[in-house]
């Protein structure tokens, strides 16, 4: 039986802004190198970085009806994360309900399938990450569900999960642990910025992390390239 789901419990508010803050390459490293979604899905315009929490919604092959259903569970600050039953490359979102969605205050669609009129919505400044551009149309004839799990870009979403995405892809905190997460990636991007300062001073990852004698543990030799030529 399809099925709506309403009212969902979101991730921190908080949390969500700030995981938003450090991108998914930083996330995804704090959270374990978990969560990020396939390579397949991409920007479907350079420059976007967006954090939000996500709206699911099932889609049936070729049929973008319960894009429109689930856009009206959205709220301001959410994610529409869409996901085919079987594999689909239609345009099932396009300008027109990208402009829907930025008047309701979405941040952005994640679709593990196609999009089109993408330059519309790159003019109108409406993020889209997705798995092909295509111009083939969808009907409205089949149910799916909203606001259940779903698996996009082979991980695991639900709905209030938060969703970080930029030109490195898109990767998923679960909703219960995204003030740790956050957390986590703010060490981390303070660490990155001690070490940026030291590599801006030349210095060496090899000594900076002691890697040299683990490099000669494992075999690693250094030779002259005469000696090696034998001349």
């Amino acid at each position: 039986m399809p099925v709506v789901l309403t009212n969902i419990k979101r991730a921190d508010p908080e949390a969500t802004a700030q995981l938003g803050k450090y991108g998914v390459a930083t996330v995804h490293e704090a959270m374990g190198r978990v969560g990020l979604m396939h390579q397949r899905l991409k920007p479907i315009y350079k420059g976007p970085v967006i954090s939000g929490t996500a709206v699911t919604c099932t889609l049936p092959p070729g049929d973008n009806w319960m894009i429109h259903v689930a856009i009206e569970q959205c709220q301001p600050g959410d994610i529409l994360v869409a996901a085919p039953i079987a594999e689909a490359h239609s345009g099932y979102f396009g300008d027109l309900l990208g402009t829907l969605c930025k008047a309701r205050g979405l941040r952005g669609l994640i679709i593990d399938a196609g999009c089109r009129d993408i330059d519309d919505l790159a003019e109108i400044g409406f993020p889209v990450w997705s798995r092909s551009v295509c111009a083939h149309g969808t009907v409205k004839e089949t149910l799916g569900d909203v606001n259940l799990p779903v698996s996009c870009g082979d991980t695991l979403v639900n709905p209030g999960d938060v969703i970080v995405a930029d030109s490195d892809g898109v990767v998923v905190v679960p909703r219960r642990k995204a003030a740790e997460v956050a957390a986590a990636a703010q060490a981390r991007e303070e660490k990155e910025a001690r070490i940026r300062v030291r590599y801006q001073q030349k210095e060496l990852g090899l000594d900076m992390n002691n890697m040299r004698p683990t490099l000669e543990q494992k075999g690693l030799t250094y030779m002259d390239q005469a000696d090696f030529e034998g001349e």
